[in-house]
């Protein structure tokens, strides 16, 4: 993340995200798949490191070998054809994006850290509960833990998506885009820029 400033010297918070080139390598339609999509292909890698079904795959529509794939859904396809490039230019200043990601893991956490919970009571002789989370069930009915019991357990590591983020630069020479607030995962994380 950096700062950059606005026209009205207002401090903004961004996260840059470098948008390499995308492939086109399928097109999805109704009448063979039962939906309309598209698949992109992203990350070149070498040849030797894809399988012979998936370089037949990449093949078909005449990309380099790419190591990744994902796939998004579109009513308008007709827009696309096979081996298309997508790059960072069809993204403009002030439009708003939804971006996803894996987060950080976490490891194992407490419920204190994991779900915000309080801790018990630091007095009255209370030593060794001061982050625990405190009764999980009820008695004789219904006799169990409930499902989705909020319980110490392993934390992050997940599929986050962040919602209604302004894009506030595009810069088409390096393929950086500027997208106000924070994004989930680490560094060198690959995320999905989607359009609202």
């Amino acid at each position: 993340m950096k700062t950059v400033f606005d026209d009205n010297r207002n401090q903004i918070p961004v996260t840059v995200l470098e948008l390499k080139p995308n492939f086109i390598t399928q097109i999805k339609t109704i009448e063979q798949d039962g939906y309309q999509g598209v698949q992109i292909g992203y990350n070149e890698t070498k040849e030797q490191r894809l399988t012979k079904p998936q370089l037949g795959h990449l093949q078909k529509s005449g990309v380099v070998p790419l190591a990744n794939l994902a796939e998004f859904r579109t009513d308008d396809i007709e827009k696309y054809k096979l081996g298309d490039s997508l790059t960072v230019g069809q993204f403009s200043v002030g439009e708003i994006v939804n971006v996803s990601a894996v987060s950080k893991g976490r490891g194992f956490a407490g419920v204190v850290k994991r779900y915000n919970f309080k801790g018990g009571p630091k007095s009255h002789g209370q030593s060794d509960r001061l982050r625990a989370r405190g009764s999980i069930g009820a008695s004789s009915y219904p006799s169990k833990v409930i499902k989705g019991m909020r319980m110490a357990g392993h934390m992050g590591d997940e599929r986050v998506m962040v919602r209604n983020l302004e894009i506030i630069n595009v810069d088409k020479d390096k393929n950086l885009l500027l997208v106000k607030g924070s994004v989930p995962g680490s560094r060198n994380t690959f995320v999905e820029v989607q359009k609202r």
